[in-house]
């Protein structure tokens, strides 16, 4: 689904990505990791296209990233999300829904919403929302057209308890029809519970890149191991 090949991102003589590679099946959960600056937001931005890359391939589903036909299989949920101020959560969904020729979309939309809480507020206009609306509006947006493949770029930041617990439970139903979500993060309990494999990142290097049980197999065997633990491990400064 995802190929990422010698990836390298620099910003002078200083690389925020240094040649990394890595794969993504369809139907799983991976969870990119890192501290703050280890690289993660610029990878991910790197591949759907935001930033441009200082060398390297980057396929998504057997296309050229920058392709029209790979922008087709993919959704992108950025950090700090953005709303259109002068439109209702129920026009973002619209306008989404008419940019990806999504047909029959208002019974998906009203599920959505009401998954996040925002049903009674689907004619509230985007400038009087909240950050942790508008992620849920951006989460929606992202949803709506049934993409193959999701980039969720620190998701659950701004998100309240409940929807936090939803997204994961959709996380769960998304990779059970097929989907394959990357999630970067900081928070490492975040998808801990819902990751199949994850990649951790220090100064844009991929330093892991396994599954849970088999990076706590990797240090000793030892079953009390959290993911929290190795991830510390692994970033330590020396």
């Amino acid at each position: 689904m995802l190929t990422v090949s010698n990836l390298v991102k620099r910003y002078g003589k200083q690389n925020a990505v240094n040649d990394i590679s890595f794969h993504l099946d369809g139907g799983e959960v991976v969870g990119l990791l890192g501290p703050n600056g280890a690289g993660k937001s610029t990878t991910m931005k790197c591949i759907v296209g935001l930033l441009r890359k200082s060398s390297g391939e980057i396929s998504i589903g057997g296309h050229d990233h920058l392709s029209v036909e790979a922008k087709k299989f993919f959704s992108y949920i950025p950090e700090t999300p953005y709303v259109y101020d002068l439109l209702t959560i129920r026009e973002h969904l619209q306008f989404i829904a008419q940019a990806y020729g999504v047909k029959d979309w208002k019974a998906r939309g009203d599920e959505l919403m009401e998954i996040y809480d925002l049903g009674d507020k689907a004619d509230k206009l985007g400038r009087d929302l909240s950050k942790g609306m508008k992620q849920k509006v951006s989460i929606c947006c992202a949803l709506l057209p049934d993409p193959d493949l999701l980039f969720f770029d620190e998701p659950m930041i701004g998100l309240d308890p409940k929807a936090i617990k939803n997204t994961k439970r959709l996380f769960k139903e998304l990779k059970e029809a097929g989907k394959t979500i990357l999630v970067s993060t900081h928070l490492i309990d975040s998808v801990e519970s819902i990751a199949d494999r994850v990649m951790i990142l220090k100064n844009g290097e991929i330093l892991g890149n396994d599954t849970i049980g088999n990076l706590k197999r990797q240090f000793e065997g030892d079953a009390n191991e959290s993911l929290e633990d190795i991830f510390l491990e692994l970033t330590k400064d020396e």
